[in-house]
């Protein structure tokens, strides 16, 4: 099987737009699926600086939707002409995953960053037949089609806006998770996102939802602008005592923080902006030691490392789409849609901050 698929080929080149082969269907428990789209999300980028950890040339892309076109075997729970929301890998059989904790897979680096399954795997090979890296996110979606394990395929309500559900399996659904699943936050609850990108902002509308009172910290005034559209307190990053301003905001700390930043001045501020008792959940990877100053810890706060919002993507996804019937999480107000053959514009716009979330349409052309 022959289709077009944006094909990263070295860590500083642009992407390529190319055929490649699907020498095999689906195997036992998986799904081919027509991919509607695509979403751009920062990991994906971060190959770049991957050091060689990620093994290229690869078909990237992890937040695809699309149609399922063919099954492999009668026991996936899915079939030909269903609308799904493509998630993250994982084993299905290690302590975590049968604990209903999937995101903390024991094998969830080398299923998804390192080179994806090595075993039961349709090669995946270009013109020249030469075989590219296995499926990145257990599904390589930045492609006219994906192959994945039915597992991580959540089925969506067909009259949804298929081509836009792509980032609940891994941007949005990270965000959120991390308020909802995470925190657990509710009605009288306050949370201060710190970063208003597509995890933050996912991470706002799902406080604003649940009834917290919401403050977004970022450094651009647009970003700001759109926090404060979705009910939240903004605050500008480099306003002086940032700690004290949003403990003012939350009448004397916030009891939960999210830092979707990485950086080090940020996570310190909001361990300080922390009500006592407080939790503040990291989501972005540190590239450097992290130094926290004396106090920020002290008085019961904590702090813990959340990885994909701790969701079960097939209990999350239902429940994010459920309030964005509702009007109460409208995430198609952050995306901005691309050709498959617009992948290259679509990262620089995602670089500069001119979109907060790209959507890549594989089929936008036929």
């Amino acid at each position: 099987m022959k289709f077009g698929a944006a094909v990263l080929r070295s860590y500083e080149s642009p992407f390529t737009v190319e055929e490649v082969t699907l020498e095999a269907g689906p195997a036992v428990g998986e799904v081919l699926v027509r991919v509607a789209g695509c979403g751009m999300c920062r990991t994906d980028l971060a190959v770049r600086r991957s050091a060689g950890r990620s093994p290229l040339p690869a078909v990237l892309g992890h937040e695809g939707s699309g149609i399922v076109v063919e099954v492999g075997g009668p026991d996936t729970g899915l079939s030909v002409g269903d609308h799904v929301v493509l998630s993250f890998d994982s084993c299905g059989h290690c302590r975590t995953c049968k604990d209903a904790a999937p995101a903390y897979c024991d094998s969830f680096a080398s299923l998804n960053l390192y080179g994806g399954r090595g075993t039961n795997t349709a090669r995946f090979v270009d013109t020249a037949g030469s075989e590219l890296a296995p499926r990145w996110f257990g599904q390589s979606s930045f492609a006219e089609y994906a192959v994945v394990l039915a597992r991580n395929a959540v089925r969506v309500d067909p009259s949804l806006p298929l081509e836009l559900l792509g980032p609940l399996g891994c941007g949005f659904l990270t965000g959120a998770g991390a308020v909802l699943n995470s925190f657990g936050a509710g009605p009288g609850d306050t949370v201060a996102v710190f970063g208003a990108g597509a995890v933050g902002l996912a991470a706002v509308m799902a406080a604003t939802a649940a009834g917290a009172v919401t403050v977004a910290v970022d450094r651009h005034p647009e970003r700001l602008a759109l926090a404060e559209r979705f009910h939240a307190l903004p605050v500008h990053a480099a306003s002086s005592d940032l700690p004290g301003r949003i403990r003012r905001l939350t009448d004397g700390g916030a009891q939960y923080a999210l830092d979707t930043t990485g950086s080090a001045r940020l996570i310190n501020d909001a361990l300080r902006a922390l009500r006592p008792t407080g939790h503040l959940g990291l989501v972005a990877r540190l590239h450097t030691a992290l130094s926290l100053e004396p106090g920020t810890l002290d008085r019961g706060r904590r702090m813990s490392h959340i990885c994909e919002g701790d969701a079960v993507p097939g209990l999350l996804i239902p429940r994010l789409t459920a309030l964005w019937r509702a009007g109460r999480f409208p995430f198609d107000q952050l995306t901005r849609t691309y050709p498959l053959t617009g992948v290259n514009e679509a990262e620089r716009d995602c670089d500069a901050g001119r979109v907060v979330k790209p959507v890549l349409i594989p089929h936008s052309g036929s």
